[in-house]
C-alpha cells in the first residue's frame, strides 16, 4: 500500500502533467490561431488593395471626322465629331477616320441636324500612305449628285477630316485615278487636297 507521502508525490507528479500538457496544448493552438489571423488579415489586405486599385485600362484615343451642322443663326458649318480610335483593331489613323467619314453621322447625330454630303454608296477603295504621301482611292459614287454646292461640301468634308488624321501630303483618287477633275460640272481641285482645294 501506498504511504501518504508516495500519494501526495504521485498526485503532484499527476497534477504537473496535466499543467505540462494543458499548456503546451492551449499554447499551441493560441499560436495556430494567431497565425490564421495574421493570415487571415494579410489576405483582407491584399483583396482591400486590389479593390481600391483602379483596373488598368488602355489609354482611349478618339479621332475627328467632319460632317455639316447649323448653328443657332441657322447657319452652316463643318463640325467636327469624335469617333473612337482603337490602332490596334483599325489600322492607319487616317484609313480609320475616311471610312468612319464615309459611314457618315450616327442617328443620334442626325436628330442634332448633323448631316454628310458624301453620297450614300460611296466606297473607299483604299487609304495608302507612305512615306511622302497619302492617298485616298473613292469610288465614282462620290462625285455623283449634288450639284456644285454638294461637291464643295463634300470636298471640304473630306479635306479636313484628312488633314485632321495625318501630316502627309494628301491626294484624292476617283477609281483608282488621281480626280484632278471632278463631277459632271468638271470641277478642277487642287492636288495634294488643302483648304484651297478648288482651282480658283
Amino acid at each position: 500500500m501506498m504511504t501518504n507521502n508516495k500519494k501526495v508525490a504521485l498526485i503532484v507528479l499527476i497534477l504537473i502533467t496535466i499543467g505540462y500538457v494543458k499548456y503546451a496544448f492551449f499554447s499551441s493552438n493560441s499560436s495556430i490561431t494567431k497565425t490564421n489571423t495574421e493570415i487571415s488579415q494579410t489576405d483582407d489586405d491584399i483583396l482591400d488593395e486590389e479593390e481600391e486599385k483602379p483596373a488598368e485600362k488602355s489609354e482611349e484615343k478618339f479621332i475627328n471626322v467632319f460632317f455639316i451642322g447649323k448653328n443657332e443663326n441657322g447657319e452652316e458649318y463643318y463640325r467636327a465629331v469624335k469617333r473612337k480610335y482603337d490602332k490596334n483593331e483599325n489600322g492607319q489613323q487616317l484609313s480609320f477616320a475616311i471610312s468612319r467619314l464615309i459611314e457618315g453621322p450616327s442617328q443620334l447625330e442626325k436628330d442634332k441636324g448633323i448631316y454628310s454630303e458624301i453620297p450614300d454608296g460611296t466606297n473607299v477603295i483604299s487609304v495608302v500612305e507612305t512615306d511622302k504621301k497619302a492617298i485616298i482611292n473613292l469610288t465614282s459614287a462620290f462625285e455623283q449628285g449634288g450639284g456644285t454646292d454638294g461637291l464643295y461640301k463634300r470636298l471640304y468634308q473630306l479635306v479636313k477630316t484628312a488633314n485632321k488624321n495625318t501630316n502627309l501630303p494628301v491626294y484624292l483618287y476617283i477609281d483608282n485615278k488621281q480626280a484632278d477633275v471632278i463631277g459632271g460640272e468638271g470641277l478642277m481641285i487642287n492636288q495634294p487636297l488643302n483648304e484651297r482645294v478648288f482651282n480658283e
